[in-house]
């Protein structure tokens, strides 16, 4: 009988600029302002938002500068793996384990390019093994944790006994670009922030720890417009529709319904949620399409709080928190990101 995959440890890692929402936003008026005439208008996102604080890779001043493709890639590269090194380093310590008890690693990233990919860099940097089985994933965008973690899992079940590592760092604030001056580029300013997260699974009769008990994506037609990245000369510009609440609130529902009734469930039987902060106005439209179930909502308003919205490694902070907290039973990740895609697992904690 094929094990169900278990995650042995949760790590996350942050890097070293914290960033405060006021400053952010006095900031973003000194390179926006003089250049948008309803910049005042647009200014309470900053505190819409529900954030406080954020981390990013570079330092403020950093980003209020024009940068180019290399500065962007370089700054990409080094602070991904400085990240991923403590995320990884953290969650095999935690596991008892080190690099070499590595068998597969699963590296998932949207915010930036590296070839060889951040997981190869890596072989060396931290001694894992040159036969370590290796799988980069782009273009998951928020959704990269939930299926990256998922990917991983099924990964670790066709490997049976052997030792997976999920990867997953997002620098948003590389993708602030001072050339344009709208309310798409002052909304990302407001919300983006950078992290890392690292989990070690396992799928045998010995191990213990959270099950990976199924998981599930769903791509609306009609959507691929809501979500992503446009290649400008610059760096990467921001695509993200101002109905992204009403998508989820139209139409997350049912899909949730069929991946649950698959596992024989109903929503009143998740004893909590695992979701991504993506906003403010995103953890609202969820609240109604998972009402009445409620517990691990405010481990997500407490991680974008604190930590902005850093994409695909969101939702792993807020596994991180359920689980220092002790949290058990079913609970129900969920994150959405380019495609327009649902990303779902079904955890036992």
């Amino acid at each position: 009988m094929t094990q169900s995959p278990r995650i042995l440890s949760v790590a996350t890692a942050l890097p070293p600029h914290r960033l405060d929402q006021n400053d952010t936003l006095a900031a973003a008026r000194a390179v926006f302002g003089p250049r948008m005439r309803d910049f005042d208008r647009l200014a309470p996102v900053f505190a819409n938002t529900g954030i406080e604080t954020r981390h990013a890779v570079m330092p403020m001043e950093w980003y209020t500068q024009p940068r180019g493709w290399p500065e962007r890639t370089a700054a990409f590269r080094e602070g991904a793996l400085a990240l991923l090194e403590e995320a990884a380093g953290t969650a095999l310590n935690r596991a008892g384990l080190k690099p070499e008890d590595v068998d597969a690693i699963v590296c998932a990233s949207t915010t930036g390019i590296a070839t060889p990919s951040l997981e190869a860099l890596l072989l060396e940097r931290m001694g894992f093994r040159p036969d370590t089985v290796r799988l980069p994933l782009f273009g998951l965008g928020c959704a990269g944790g939930v299926l990256g973690l998922a990917r991983a899992g099924q990964i670790a079940q066709a490997m049976a006994g052997r030792t997976v590592l999920f990867l997953v760092v997002e620098l948003c604030t590389l993708a602030c670009r001072t050339g344009e001056a709208t309310p798409t580029n002052v909304v990302a300013s407001a919300l983006f922030a950078d992290g890392a997260a690292a989990a070690v699974l396992r799928a045998d009769d010995e191990t213990g720890g959270p099950r990976l008990r199924a998981s599930a994506e769903h791509t609306w037609p009609g959507t691929r417009d809501v979500m992503g990245w446009r290649v400008e000369d610059d760096g990467f510009g921001v695509i993200f529709s101002q109905d992204i609440p009403t998508v989820i609130s139209a139409r997350l529902g049912p899909v949730v319904e069929r991946f649950l009734d698959g596992q024989g469930m109903a929503r009143t039987d998740l004893a909590g949620l695992v979701c991504h902060p993506g906003g403010a106005k995103v953890l609202h439209a969820l609240e109604a399409v998972f009402d009445p179930v409620t517990d691990g909502l405010a481990d997500a308003w407490a991680v974008l709080r604190s930590c902005g919205n850093m994409s695909a490694a969101s939702v792993m902070f807020v596994l991180e928190r359920r689980l220092a907290a002790g949290a058990t039973g079913p609970h129900l990740m969920s994150a959405l990101g380019p495609g327009f895609t649902a990303a779902l697992a079904l955890v036992e904690l």
